[in-house]
């Protein structure tokens, strides 16, 4: 069955999914082994219901059943950013840099902000306009 996309999963279903895509490959026990999971038989259901939506898929491993996800995680990180987008910031990438710069404006240094753009071939930040704190012209900058 094919990926029906983030919205189709619940919360417990993305706890395991994000397990999964951790761990690159758990069995029912290794989910367990895991802050707060839900009860034995809830994760193998789950684990059996997320590979019923096209979300995980299973190998044989003895006794057990090994899981893993369909998507690779660059490819499922670019589908919930997506979604990120579109849900909680109008298709706007500015609005979303944006947020997640204010998030990280503590913990982000000015050779952060510098390195970031080097990663992506973006030069140097603009020292204009006078005044805006480098974090917000590092946003104008990455997202032109």
């Amino acid at each position: 069955m094919p990926t029906k996309g983030p919205k189709s999963l619940s919360r417990r279903e993305r706890q395991i999914m994000d397990i999964l895509y951790e761990m690159k490959e758990a069995t029912a026990l290794q989910v367990l082994d895991r802050p707060s999971p839900p009860g034995y038989s809830a994760v193998r259901a789950l684990l059996r219901v997320l590979e019923e939506k096209g979300h995980a898929l299973h190998r044989r491993d003895g006794p057990r059943y090994v899981y893993a996800p369909v998507l690779a995680k660059e490819k499922a990180r670019r589908t919930a950013l997506r979604h990120l987008l579109k849900t909680f910031f109008d298709n706007s990438t500015e609005d979303a840099v944006a947020a997640l710069l204010d998030i990280s404006e503590d913990s982000l240094s000015d050779e952060d902000y510098h390195r970031l753009l080097d990663q992506h071939n973006l030069g140097p930040i603009p020292a204009r306009p006078i005044g805006l704190p480098l974090h917000r012209r590092a946003v104008v900058h990455l997202v032109r």
